[in-house]
Order: structure tokens, then C-alpha cells, then sequence
């Protein structure tokens, strides 16, 4: 199984990205990323998974129809993944959804396999909750918009976070890939990533996957770049590295088959003691890139550092 995928080789019918259950070999999460042009439009079925559409760039409508009614949220979206917190829409499973946008745009669709069935919703921007984890040189940023505890799905775990050039994410190296009880989870786990270029060059960075000796014996370490995806069944992943100069994006996607719906880690034992020199350093001044708007702002007005420039 190859877990690096790089820019256009999961491509699949109109996704520019289509990782499923099957394609991963694995049982829950899965994640499409798809671009449509000005005044395009794609339907799909949901099936036996829960979806949160979330807009990359560009704004969007998203359409849900099932036996209990019909739905329509229109999205604000962003300019990118470095602009702004986004909203999104929660799509249940058994249901017919159609994303169409006016202008065109790239939108994620998130998604699990689960049993139960919750009612089609709206995730407002200003609800999504802004977190700086790390200090100094490990400094990030998560926006946790479908974080466990933050908005309520049945399996599905996801959030973006947000890395200034020459920073290392996903650091200490973790892992959750065993079930032990209120310790650590078991969650399948999807990064896409993309990159804030410089004068036209693209960015890039770095993704460690070792293994945890557990399951598959994970190993990857692979360069990434825009539209990259890595695939991690289980392992100690991390760290992820952004190339001095190019602030990374990578939204995760998490599923798996435990009955709570918890991210719950256990850190490298080689370096965990990297967490107990955080507080003795600064956050990253170029963080927030942004904040979550007001309730009374849209997302194009959300205040933002000087990170914006990253």
C-alpha cells in the first residue's frame, strides 16, 4: 500500500482527491476534495458515511435531501486556506447532496462511516474555535471546526491546522492506533495538505510516519506538497515540517471504531519531554494567521496578524 499520494494520483471521477474506506484499506474515514468551475455544481449520494463540507476557496450552496426533509445552507466560504476560518455544512448519512457555487471554488468533503443518522446542519465561522498549540519553533495553529466535543458528529473528527514556515507540527510524535480505556483511541487518519507559495514558487514540506508496533508497520517519510495526501492506518505520526518561507495547511481527517468519539494520543516516548519546555517560550509571534469572525463579521473581515504575509 503506498501512503504518500501525491498531487493527482487519488484523483477520481470529478474529485481532484477520493480517498475512500476501500481505496485506503481500512474501515471509516475518507475524504474528497473537489473543484468546480464558475457556475458548477456535483451530486452525490451519501451513503453509509456523514460528510461536513468545507469550502477551500471560493464560496458555495450545499443541498441535502433525504425521507426527512430538505436542507440549504449557503456557505461564505473563504479566499484560501491561509485567509480566514471557513463554515461548513454537516450532511447525513442516507441522504442525496448537491454542492454548487457560483463564482467556482476547491471544497473538502469530510467524511465517515457511521450507524446513526444526525439532522443536516450549518457550522457557523464564528463558532469554530481557534486554538495555538506549541510554543517557539512549535508553534501552530487549529482551527478545531469538527473537533470531538465541538460539534456533534457519530464518527467523524476533523480539523485544519496551521503551520508558519520553519515550524514543526505534529510534534512530539504521537500516535492513536491501540484502545486503551480514557488513554488513547483508535482513529484512522487523513492529511491533505497545501502551501502558501512565494513569487509564483510553490511551497513545500516534510511528513514523518514511523512505525508504533502496532497494526501495519506504517513508514513514510515523503516530501509534500499542495494537493499532497498522506494516509496513516497507525504509527507515531509527526513530525510534519514547513519549508522556511511557506506556511503549511493540512486538514486531518479522523475515524475510527471506537464507541466514543474521542481523540485520545499517546506522544513518542523519545519525545514527549518536548511539551515541558513549551511554557518557558513565546508562541510564535506570526500566529494567529487569523482569528474566527464575530457573529456579526463574515469570514473576509476576520482580523489577522502579520501572519497573513507568511
Amino acid at each position: 500500500m503506498t501512503w504518500h499520494l501525491p498531487a493527482g494520483t487519488s484523483a477520481a471521477g470529478p474529485y481532484v482527491v477520493d480517498v475512500t474506506p476501500e481505496g485506503a484499506g481500512w474501515g471509516h474515514a475518507a475524504l474528497r476534495v473537489l473543484e468546480l468551475p464558475p457556475g458548477g455544481g456535483h451530486t452525490f449520494d451519501t451513503g453509509d458515511s456523514e460528510w461536513i463540507v468545507l469550502p477551500l476557496a471560493g464560496a458555495c450552496t450545499v443541498a441535502s435531501a433525504d425521507d426527512f426533509g430538505h436542507e440549504t445552507f449557503e456557505l461564505h466560504g473563504r479566499d484560501s486556506v491561509f485567509a480566514a476560518v471557513s463554515d461548513f455544512a454537516y450532511v447525513p448519512r442516507d441522504a442525496r447532496a448537491t454542492v454548487s457555487s457560483t463564482a467556482g471554488g476547491r471544497f473538502a468533503l469530510t467524511g465517515a462511516r457511521c450507524t446513526r443518522r444526525l439532522p443536516a446542519r450549518h457550522g457557523p465561522a464564528s463558532a469554530v474555535p481557534v486554538e495555538l498549540r506549541g510554543t517557539g519553533s512549535c508553534s501552530r495553529q487549529v482551527n478545531n471546526f469538527g473537533a470531538a466535543g465541538v460539534f456533534e458528529c457519530d464518527r467523524l473528527i476533523a480539523v485544519e491546522v496551521l503551520t508558519p514556515g520553519g515550524n514543526w507540527s505534529s510534534y512530539p510524535p504521537h500516535k492513536h492506533d491501540e484502545h486503551r480505556a480514557g488513554e488513547e483511541s483508535v482513529l484512522e487518519e487523513i492529511y491533505y495538505f497545501e502551501f502558501a507559495g512565494h513569487d509564483g514558487t510553490p511551497g513545500l514540506g516534510y511528513q514523518r510516519v514511523s512505525p508504533s508496533g502496532h497494526g501495519r508497520g506504517t513508514d513514510v517519510l515523503a516530501e509534500v506538497r499542495g494537493g499532497d495526501v498522506v494516509l496513516i492506518p497507525d504509527g507515531w505520526h509527526g513530525p510534519s515540517v514547513a519549508a522556511p518561507g511557506h506556511a503549511m495547511y493540512y486538514l486531518n481527517v479522523m475515524a475510527g471504531p471506537d464507541p466514543e468519539r474521542a481523540w485520545l494520543i499517546s506522544d513518542h516516548p523519545d519525545h514527549a519531554w518536548i511539551r515541558g519546555t513549551w511554557p518557558g517560550q513565546p508562541v510564535d509571534p506570526r500566529l494567529p494567521l487569523y482569528t474566527a469572525p464575530t457573529p456579526t463579521q463574515s469570514p473576509s473581515q476576520s482580523p489577522s496578524s502579520s501572519a497573513s504575509s507568511e
